[in-house]
C-alpha cells in the first residue's frame, strides 16, 4: 500500500438544545449581575438581617427545648429580649457616647499640639507643616461655617439620619420574619428534591448553619469582650473617653485580620497623648490580649465551626471587602466556610460514586458450582 489510509474526520454534533442552555444560563448570570448591581444597599441589609437571624436563632432553638414548643412564640420571646437588651445599652451609653465623642473632637487640636510640642518627635510637623493651626482652623471653619456649606451638611446629616432609620428598621423586620419563615422555606425548597438528595441537602444546610451561626455569635461575643477589657483598662489608667474608645475597639474588632490592630494603633495613639508610661502600658495590653484572644477565646468561642487555613481566610477577608466593603468583610469568613461545607460533600460524595463503580467494574463473577 503506497499511501497510508487518512483516519477519518470527527464530526462533532451540538444539539440545539445545548446552544439554549448555555445562552439561558449566561442570560441568567448577566440578569442576576445586573439585579446586584442595582440592588446593592438591600443585599447588604439582607445580608445583616441574615447574619443577626443566625446569632438570635440560637436562643430560639434553647427557648423550644426549654418548652416553648410553639416557634412563634419562641420568636416572639428571644427577638423581644434582644430589642430590649439593646434598647436598654442604648438608653445607658448612648448620652455618654455622645457627650465623648464630642469632647474628643474638641480636643483633636490639643492631643495634635501635645504630639507636635516636645512630646515625641514629630515636631518637625509643627515647625514646617503647622499641623496644629490648620487643625484648628479647618476645626473653626466648620463649626462656623458658611451659609452653603452648612446647608449641604445639614442635609446629608438628615438624609444620613433617615437612612440609617430606614435601614435599621428594615433589617430588624427582616430578621424577624428571617426567625419566623427561614425553617418553613427551607423544608419547601427540600421538598422540591428528591428523597435522598433532600435528605444530603438538609445535613450539609445544618452544617452550614452551625458554622455560620457559631462564627456570628462567636464574634459578636469576642468583639464584646475586647471592648469592655479595652474600657476598663482605660479606665483604670485614666485615660479619657473610655466609653467611645470601647465601643470603637469593640466595632473594629468585628472586621477580621486587620480590625484588631488597627484599634490598637489608635487606642494606643490616644493613650499616649495622656503620658508616656500610659501608652506602653496600653501597647503591652493590646500585645498581651492579641495573643489570648488568638490562641485562647477564639479556639475556645468557634470551636470546630469555622476551620479555614490563615490563608483562605486572608483571600476570602480581601475578596469580601473588594465587592461589599466593611459588610463583605465580615461576612467573608462564614460565607468561605459555608462554601468549603459544601465542596467537602461534593468531592465526598463523588469520590464515593467512583468507589462504587470501580467496585463493580472489578468484581469478578461467582465460580460456578459443581453439576450447576
Amino acid at each position: 500500500m503506497l499511501f497510508p489510509t487518512l483516519p477519518a474526520e470527527r464530526v462533532i454534533h451540538i444539539r440545539p438544545r445545548s446552544i439554549t442552555l448555555v445562552v439561558a444560563i449566561v442570560l441568567a448570570f448577566a440578569i442576576g449581575l445586573q439585579i446586584v448591581l442595582l440592588a446593592g444597599q438591600v443585599i447588604v441589609w439582607i445580608f445583616i438581617a441574615l447574619f443577626l437571624a443566625l446569632a438570635i436563632n440560637p436562643l430560639v432553638e434553647w427557648l423550644q427545648r426549654r418548652g416553648v414548643r410553639r416557634r412563634g412564640l419562641a420568636v416572639s420571646i428571644a427577638f423581644g429580649a434582644v430589642l430590649i437588651a439593646l434598647v436598654g445599652l442604648a438608653a445607658v451609653f448612648v448620652p455618654i457616647l455622645v457627650d465623648q465623642i464630642g469632647k474628643f473632637i474638641n480636643a483633636v487640636p490639643g492631643y495634635v499640639r501635645d504630639l507636635t510640642n516636645g512630646k515625641g518627635r514629630l515636631g518637625f510637623l509643627e515647625r514646617d507643616y503647622h499641623v496644629v493651626e490648620k487643625v484648628e482652623k479647618a476645626i473653626k471653619d466648620n463649626s462656623a461655617g458658611k451659609v452653603i456649606g452648612v446647608s449641604n451638611v445639614a442635609l446629608s446629616l438628615t438624609r444620613g439620619v433617615i437612612s440609617v432609620v430606614a435601614a435599621t428598621i428594615t433589617i430588624a423586620f427582616m430578621t424577624l420574619f428571617m426567625l419566623l419563615e427561614g425553617p418553613t422555606w427551607i423544608e419547601r425548597f427540600l421538598a422540591l428534591l428528591p428523597k435522598k438528595s433532600a435528605q444530603r441537602w438538609r445535613a450539609v444546610g445544618r452544617d452550614v448553619y452551625h458554622t455560620v451561626g457559631g462564627y456570628v455569635a462567636g464574634n459578636i461575643l469576642i468583639s464584646l469582650i475586647a471592648g469592655t477589657l479595652t474600657a476598663i483598662v482605660l479606665a483604670i489608667l485614666g485615660v479619657p473617653y473610655v466609653v467611645a474608645l470601647g465601643l470603637l475597639v469593640a466595632l473594629l474588632d468585628l472586621v477580621p485580620l486587620a480590625g484588631a490592630t488597627v484599634a490598637a494603633v489608635i487606642i494606643t495613639g490616644v493613650a499616649f497623648t495622656t503620658g508616656t508610661w500610659v501608652g506602653v502600658i496600653v501597647l503591652v495590653y493590646f500585645i498581651v490580649y492579641q495573643q489570648v484572644e488568638n490562641q485562647l477565646l477564639q479556639p475556645l468561642i468557634y470551636g470546630k465551626t469555622v476551620q479555614l487555613s490563615p490563608l483562605a481566610v486572608l483571600i476570602a477577608v480581601l475578596i469580601g471587602a473588594k465587592l461589599g466593603g466593611i459588610v463583605g468583610a465580615l461576612a467573608a469568613i462564614p460565607v468561605a466556610g459555608g462554601i468549603q461545607i459544601i465542596l467537602r460533600d461534593l468531592l465526598r460524595n463523588r469520590s464515593a460514586g467512583a468507589t462504587v463503580v470501580g467496585r463493580l467494574d472489578t468484581d469478578e463473577p461467582a465460580p460456578a458450582r459443581p453439576g450447576g
